[in-house]
């Protein structure tokens, strides 16, 4: 072999041994550190951000982010994090508190930037923004392309993940909706009525087309009057509402005392503000709605 030959294969075999230690380099480098506000946006980003990522989730599967009280563990989280994760529309106040409390200095990104709101009626008859924009599929779309472009900034180097990550779940978002547009195609508009627990579905009910009716606001912890539940007790027995649900962080005794004296049974637990726990049938966001969606269609076949 002539020496010009014998320099480029050993350059060329030095360039790929380079090559591949810089690539075993990345693979060991530790996950991008990301903080969630809630569960729901805890599985998205780890969609989007498969195994680049370690995400902390502050309020938990099952648990109520309208009531929830940041720990000191909370704080070192947020502040040790990249990127801080919030849904925005007034649905967790607490958490851009306590990040500016714990003197936050990384990336913040509120998902439902773009979305297009909707109003709900509390109190009485008062307006608020309805911060439960994930209920709608469209509106997921939004929240992973944010979280994409919020996760780029904080890593550029897996930009190309990430894009494909959420190109990928896009997808799946709207193969989901087409779904669901299917399933409730079969009800009619007229019995398309479901009592909740909790007034979490404004977004789903506006998608496709449905009604629902809820004892209490948009906070959990707001307790209906003796007067609000008698009237809804007389509305369920007016249009013959079979479809009757608890959420799975809501406390089920109201619901209970509604189907008791309303005389309708109350169906299996929605998923609302939270995922389940692994192996329980909402553990990720989209078995939640598909979860959520069949059994509402099952409900409103009863009406």
């Amino acid at each position: 072999m002539k020496p010009v030959f014998r320099k480029l294969l050993v350059a060329g075999f030095a360039g790929a041994l380079l090559l591949s230690g810089a690539a075993q380099a990345a693979d060991k480098l530790p996950p991008v550190p990301v903080v969630a506000s809630f569960s729901i946006l805890g599985d998205l980003v780890r969609v989007v951000g498969a195994g680049r990522v370690h995400v902390i989730i502050l309020v938990g599967p099952d648990e109520d982010a309208h009531v929830f009280e940041p720990k000191p563990a909370d704080a070192r989280a947020i502040v040790q994090s990249r990127l801080l994760v919030t849904n925005g529309l007034g649905f967790e106040p607490w958490a851009q508190k306590l990040a500016q409390s714990a003197g936050y200095k990384g990336e913040l990104v509120v998902v439902s930037k773009g979305v297009k709101a909707l109003a709900m009626t509390v109190g009485k008859g008062s307006a608020e923004t309805d911060p439960h924009a994930w209920q709608d599929p469209n509106n997921v779309v939004l929240y992973v392309r944010n979280i994409f472009a919020a996760l780029s900034k904080a890593d550029p180097a897996g930009g190309d993940v990430y894009r494909a990550n959420t190109e990928a779940y896009v997808k799946e978002l709207q193969t989901l909706d087409a779904w669901a547009r299917e399933q409730f195609a079969a009800i009619p508009l007229s019995r398309r009525k479901v009592i909740t627990s909790h007034d979490a579905f404004g977004y789903l009910a506006a998608h496709y087309q449905i009604k629902f009716l809820a004892p209490q606001g948009v906070s959990t912890d707001a307790e209906p009057s003796a007067k609000e539940v008698a009237q809804l007790i007389k509305q369920i027995q007016r249009e013959k509402i079979k479809a009757v649900f608890v959420e799975n962080m809501s406390n089920p005794k109201l619901l209970a005392q509604l189907s008791r004296d309303a005389g309708v049974q109350v169906g299996a637990a929605l998923y609302s503000d939270a995922l389940s726990s692994a192996g329980q049938p909402g553990a990720t966001y989209l078995e939640m709605m598909r979860h959520n969606v069949a059994q509402l269609v099952a409900g409103m076949k009863l009406n």
